[in-house]
C-alpha cells in the first residue's frame, strides 16, 4: 500500500524545505516519489530536490483545480504503475486548494492501492495574520482541510505573535494539530508521527474526509449518511465526529464545482464568482522564463532587494548562471531572501508570482527585454 502525504502551503512558506527535512530525517530506506504542481508555466523546485534522488514529475499547466482533473489522475497511476513507491509526496501549487487536491487523490484511491495518509500545511508564522486577511480563500482552504499545520519561522516570532497566530489557525480547523516547535530543535521523525496521527485524531478528519468526498458523489441523503457515519463510531465520539462531518459536509459541497478547466462549458465559473470564489489564475500572475542569460550576483541581489520591499511581488526563485561561470541559486518570499551557488541546471529559469505584475516589466528589469 503506497501512502499519499499532501505537503501544501502558501506561497513562499516554506513547503520545500520542509520536504528535504523529512527526506533526509523521516523517510530514510522509503521509495519516494514527489509530485510537484508549480502555478505557472517554468517549474523550478525540481532543480532545488533533484539532487536528494528523488523522482520528480511537474506539472506546470496553470492552477491546481484545472490541471488536476485528467493530468493529474493520469500522472499518478503512472508513477504507482512505474515506481511501487512507499510513499508519494504531493506538493501543490502555493495558490493551489487543498480541498481540490485531497479529492483528486480520494478518487485515485478508488482505482490503485494508495492510501491518503497525511494533510499537511506549512504555515509562515510571523505571515498568517496578514495572509488570511489578503487570500482568504485559498489561504484559509489549506488551514481548513490539513490534519497538521507546520509553522515555519516560528524561532522568529515573539511568544505573543505565535499564540496569536495558533489562535487563528484554530479557529479556522480546532481539530488539526499545530506544530510550533522551531524545525531545527524537533526530528522529522517526531514530526512525521504527528502527520501520520498516532493519537488517532488525524486519522478521523481522513475519514470525514472521504466520508463526506463520497457523500458529495452518491448524492445520498444527508441524514442517511449520518446515520451510516456514526455507526462506525464509538458513542461517546459522536458529537465530536457529527461537527467534523458537518464541517466537511459544508466544504465538498461548497467546493465540488472546482473540478474544471479553462474553456469548459458547464456553467462552473458562473458558479463560483456567483459565490465569491476564484480560479487561482483569477488573482495571481506568474511570469516564468527559461534564459541562458548570465547574470551578476550583484545585479540580482539589487532585484531580489527590490521584490523584497514591493508587496505585490509574492514569490520569486530560480537558479541562473553567474557571469563568472557558477550558478546562482536563488529565493525570495516577502521580508527576505536568499542567494547561494548551485549545480548547473540545463538552462536558466527565473519565476516571479505576484499580484498586479507586468512581464515586460520584469523582463527589462531582469536585462531580457
Amino acid at each position: 500500500m503506497t501512502k499519499i502525504d499532501i505537503i501544501s502551503g502558501f506561497l513562499g512558506a516554506g513547503k520545500t524545505t520542509f520536504i528535504k527535512k523529512m527526506i533526509d530525517e523521516a523517510f530514510k530506506g522509503e521509495q519516494i516519489v514527489l509530485i510537484e504542481n508549480e502555478f505557472g508555466e517554468v517549474g523550478i523546485d525540481g532543480g532545488f530536490l533533484k539532487d536528494a534522488g528523488i523522482q520528480i514529475t511537474e506539472m506546470n499547466s496553470g492552477c491546481i483545480c484545472c490541471s488536476l482533473v485528467g493530468d493529474f489522475g493520469k500522472n499518478l497511476n503512472e508513477v504507482i504503475t512505474k515506481y511501487h513507491p512507499d510513499r508519494i509526496l504531493i506538493e501543490p501549487s502555493g495558490v493551489g486548494k487543498l480541498s481540490d487536491v485531497m479529492k483528486s487523490v480520494i478518487d485515485i484511491e478508488k482505482e490503485q492501492p494508495v492510501k491518503l495518509n497525511a494533510l499537511v500545511t506549512v504555515v509562515n508564522a510571523l505571515k498568517a495574520s496578514k495572509q488570511m486577511k489578503a487570500f482568504g480563500e485559498f489561504f484559509n482552504n489549506q488551514i481548513e482541510y490539513a490534519t497538521t499545520v507546520i509553522l515555519s519561522r516560528s524561532q522568529n516570532a515573539t511568544p505573543e505573535q505565535l499564540e496569536f497566530c495558533v489562535k487563528q489557525i484554530q479557529a479556522l480547523n480546532p481539530k488539526a494539530s499545530v506544530i510550533t516547535t522551531d524545525w531545527d530543535a524537533i526530528k522529522g521523525e517526531q514530526i512525521l508521527k504527528t502527520m501520520e496521527g498516532q493519537d488517532n485524531l488525524e486519522m478521523k478528519v481522513l475519514a470525514e474526509a472521504r466520508h463526506a468526498q463520497d457523500e458529495a458523489e452518491h448524492h445520498h441523503h444527508h441524514d442517511h449518511d449520518e446515520h451510516e457515519h456514526h455507526h462506525d463510531h464509538d458513542e461517546h465520539e459522536h458529537h465530536h465526529d457529527h461537527d467534523e462531518h458537518e464541517h466537511h459536509h459544508d466544504h465538498d459541497e461548497h467546493e465540488h464545482h472546482h473540478e474544471h478547466g479553462e474553456g469548459c462549458t458547464c456553467g462552473c465559473h458562473d458558479h463560483e464568482h456567483e459565490h465569491g470564489h476564484h480560479h487561482a489564475d483569477d488573482v495571481f500572475t506568474s511570469w516564468g522564463k527559461e534564459t541562458p542569460h548570465k547574470f551578476e550576483r550583484a545585479k540580482l541581489e539589487e532585484i531580489l532587494k527590490q521584490f523584497v520591499e514591493d508587496d505585490k511581488i509574492l514569490r520569486s526563485k530560480g537558479m541562473v548562471e553567474g557571469t563568472d561561470g557558477k550558478w546562482i541559486y536563488f529565493d525570495m518570499v516577502p521580508g527576505e531572501y536568499e542567494i547561494r551557488d548551485g549545480e548547473p541546471d540545463y538552462t536558466g529559469r527565473i519565476v516571479v508570482i505576484g499580484t498586479d505584475i507586468h512581464e515586460h516589466e520584469l523582463e527589462e528589469l531582469f536585462g531580457l527585454a
